[in-house]
């Protein structure tokens, strides 16, 4: 088992050199992001039910669910263009869930009134 647990850092570690980027930073921010991100969906259905804009909730939202993201796009050397591919397609599909969680979550809020 300890041998498989070192193939499995090694390849991570590798990735990190091939890309430019350090996959603990990365790992960081993306975890760290989670509980603003969380803030900011709560935020905006604060702003939501009481008729105020929502335009800094969402773009706070926005920020903290791609900011592992962007760490990678800015920082990142010699990424393959599959890369940016995966990366498109893991935002646009988790923005279409959390676009539906959002829609549910206001339905319901809705409903209690």
């Amino acid at each position: 088992m300890s041998e498989f647990a070192t193939l499995v850092y090694d390849w991570f570690m590798s990735l990190g050199e091939s890309y430019g980027v350090n996959p603990f930073i990365f790992g960081a921010i993306y975890v760290a992001a989670i509980p603003f991100f969380t803030l900011s969906i709560a935020w905006l259905i604060r702003n939501y039910k009481l008729q105020y804009s929502i335009v800094l909730p969402v773009l706070s939202a926005s920020f903290f669910f791609v900011s592992a993201y962007l760490y990678l796009i800015i920082a990142g050397e010699n990424v393959p263009w599959w890369v940016y591919a995966v990366v498109v397609a893991m935002l646009v599909y988790a923005g279409w869930a959390t676009y539906k969680k959002i829609r549910k979550q206001i339905k319901e809020e809705l409903n209690e009134i």
